[in-house]
């Protein structure tokens, strides 16, 4: 029978978006195992721990690279096919003999693009098997490396079918919530939102923006913050905790992430999916997730007064920004809830593991 591993960064919840596309795969791998299909199981780089809420068998490397390798060689002795998260894994895809085993790897935007490094480019060109995760990772790909021609594109989504309501949040002020991590280069837009905020303030005294995300670039951001004209309506929070996310989505009346490295941005869908209008950029993938106009708006960063106009105009009309949420939690139920990214992954996934 066809056995597969399935070897990932980590499984556990709430540990960003590379495990999120792990454990969307692990949830469709342990369908088709259920359905007798083939056999399957799962090897984690960090996990200390095998995630308990997953149906498929998973072996933690507790973040030894050693381990991770050994353990890869040894299981792949026995399986068929191996799958990967993402290209940093796949590099270490053993090799026997003349001809190496299939696998199959995704494509997630950043690591594909510019500066890709040479290891990651090569274990591209080596999977039997790609899936990019918007047409805008694999565009860009082709534009700076050339030969990866019309891979499959395989939109990721959230593990849920089910829409999430928002509570009563007791703050009522228009907010724009961003919410990620802050890298030493800020991309994701914290820095352009801080700038553009004391001309939103001008226009509506009441708005706030609130931050959400540790990491490097934290404290670059507060010091931004603190010495913007407006820093007393910049809130940062930093790192929050996953059984406390649900009360920042609540405050939000948009999710802005003027981003420019974006190559899918699974927090579009995580918002469009609690009715929360989002604004992204022209330069990325989230463009591509939503719909300018109709979910929320995509600002192009190359004029930066567009991004006050489109936060003014969200921020100072809650019908409006209630209407785009309704269109977005739409959108996600058409195309981002679990079961349309099992419907997209299926089908490269079963000819993947039809090759010999």
């Amino acid at each position: 029978m066809t056995r597969v591993i399935l070897a990932a960064e980590r499984f556990a919840a709430g540990q960003g978006g590379i495990a999120k596309v792990a454990r969307l795969v692990a949830k469709v791998l342990a369908e088709e195992m259920a359905a007798g299909r083939l056999e399957a199981i799962g090897l984690s780089l960090a996990d200390s721990e095998a995630p308990a809420d997953l149906a498929l068998p998973i072996t933690p490397c507790r973040g030894s690279r050693a381990a991770f390798v050994a353990r890869l060689y040894r299981e792949s002795l026995r399986s068929t096919h191996t799958i990967y998260d993402f290209l940093g894994l796949a590099r270490a895809h053993p090799r026997f003999g003349i001809k190496p085993r299939p696998y199959l790897t995704f494509l997630h935007g950043i690591e594909i693009w510019e500066d890709a490094r040479i290891d990651r480019l090569a274990a591209a060109r080596g999977a039997s098997v790609l899936l990019a995760d918007s047409a805008h990772t694999r565009e860009r790909a082709n534009r700076l490396h050339g030969g990866f021609g019309a891979l499959p594109i395989s939109w990721l989504g959230t593990e849920e079918d089910e829409a999430l309501e928002r509570g009563k949040s007791v703050d009522s002020r228009p907010t724009a919530l961003i919410l990620g991590r802050l890298d030493d280069t800020p991309w994701k837009g914290h820095h352009r939102l801080i700038d553009a905020w004391p001309a939103v303030v001008e226009a509506i005294p009441a708005a706030r923006l609130l931050m959400v995300g540790g990491g490097p670039g934290l404290a670059a951001a507060r010091e931004r913050a603190q010495a913007s004209a407006a820093r007393d309506s910049i809130e940062l929070r930093g790192f929050v905790p996953e059984a406390e996310i649900e009360t920042v989505w609540n405050r939000a009346s948009v999710l802005a992430m003027p981003s420019t490295e974006e190559g899918f941005g699974l927090v579009f869908v995580e918002a469009m999916r609690r009715g929360v209008p989002i604004l992204t950029s022209t330069q990325d993938a989230g463009a591509e997730v939503g719909v300018d106009g109709v979910t929320g708006f995509a600002v192009d960063l190359h004029r930066p007064a567009h991004l006050v106009e489109r936060l003014i105009e969200i921020l100072g009309d809650a019908h409006l920004a209630a209407s785009l949420g309704a269109n977005g939690r739409e959108r996600w139920r058409e195309h981002f809830r679990y079961s349309a990214f099992r419907s997209r992954f299926l089908p490269p996934l079963r000819a993947f593991l039809a090759s010999p």
